[in-house]
């Protein structure tokens, strides 16, 4: 879908192809574009469709350049993309930018909230007037983003860190990794919007004036900040796995002790069981009620020593500890207390010789 955007008293407002005034600056917003998109784009701006494909292919990655032959600049940037739809509901997407003359070509793949900010007039002091200037505001605005979706990232790894603690499931681990992806995707965008601001400021291609180059500075600081944060929550969320394989493993570890005495415990009644099964003679044999009664004692008893080490395999740790503990001090305040009382009797044994 293409759309047509001009500036009227400091408001973007869409208009149709007709509509135009020539004399303004046109924003062209073409978003989720098809095949019929992409031939009207090629013919009435004289687009080549090698950039074109570039534009939609999700890996393309930022950069800056300038085609000589159709005398248009072509610029790149990778903006998030929130999806709830999706599995992975955080990604990025490509955003190629197209200043050719008094027009200023955008053109997505997809739809994200960046795109919307701008139709919507929610960025403050945008002109149309300055088309450099309004290709960093992109990049600007993109930043604010990417910090916004880092900030939910980290609530809702929080939300299902405190789940996980509960009870682990399938559901939880794959919303993990989800999670670990999305960061994954920013930290590769951010890395290359990063390398396109450095190119911005080194170019040639792009005049920019003082206001530029400050908008730049402040763009640049808000990237550096998105991408430490990014950096921050996928070490996070590296630690976190590994706490969870150890969760997992503990979890595995503990069942398998309570099978393991369970077994040992069931032996003694299956072995005498199997032992009466056999066709040999046996004490007690003509005598039913005491083989009944032998066998519902040691199964009593092997109920009872099951239910023992059960509690004991239950207890906590820290618990066991503890008690160790307080019985090491309590050895210790009575050899105090024995040591006292001999040198009490030692001193008064003293006095009386005096």
């Amino acid at each position: 879908m293409i759309t047509y955007w001009q500036q009227e008293n400091g408001r973007l407002v869409k208009k149709d192809e007709n509509e135009l005034e020539r004399t303004q600056n046109t924003w062209v917003d073409a978003r989720c574009v098809t095949r019929d998109d992409i031939k009207e784009l090629e013919e009435k701006f004289g687009i080549e469709q090698e950039n074109l494909l570039d534009f939609l292919d999700p890996d393309e990655l930022s950069r800056i350049e300038k085609n000589e032959d159709e005398n248009y600049i072509i610029t790149i940037v990778r903006l998030p993309v929130f999806s709830p739809s999706d599995d992975v509901s955080y990604f990025t997407a490509p955003l190629g930018i197209i200043i050719k003359g008094k027009f200023l070509i955008t053109i997505c793949w997809t739809d994200c909230e960046v795109l919307k900010d701008f139709a919507a007039n929610r960025v403050k002091e945008l002109s149309l007037k300055d088309l450099p200037a309004f290709t960093i505001r992109f990049m600007a605005r993109a930043d604010m983003m990417f910090l916004r979706y880092l900030k939910e990232l980290n609530r809702r790894t929080t939300s299902i860190q405190n789940e996980v603690m509960r009870s682990v499931q399938n559901h939880e681990l794959v919303q993990l990794q989800n999670i670990q992806k999305s960061l994954v995707y920013f930290t590769t965008s951010l890395k290359s919007n990063q390398m396109l601001l450095e190119k911005f400021r080194k170019t040639k291609i792009i005049k920019l004036d003082e206001d530029d180059q400050d908008w730049i500075d402040d763009v640049e600081i808000d990237n550096r900040q998105a991408l430490e944060m990014a950096d921050t929550y996928t070490n996070i969320m590296a630690q976190t796995n590994d706490t969870l394989t150890s969760i997992i493993s503990n979890n595995l570890n503990i069942v398998m002790k309570k099978l393991a005495i369970l077994n040992l415990v069931l032996m003694a009644p299956t072995l005498i069981t199997s032992f009466y099964g056999m066709n040999v003679r046996l004490p007690f044999e003509n005598t039913g009620k005491w083989a009944v009664i032998i066998v519902t004692v040691f199964c009593l008893v092997s109920i009872f020593i099951t239910n023992a080490f059960l509690k004991l395999s239950d207890k906590p740790v820290e618990a066991t500890i503890r008690k160790k503990t307080s019985l090491r001090q309590r050895h210790a305040e009575r050899k105090q207390m024995n040591y006292l009382r001999k040198q009490d009797k030692i001193a008064e044994k003293r006095g009386k010789k005096k």
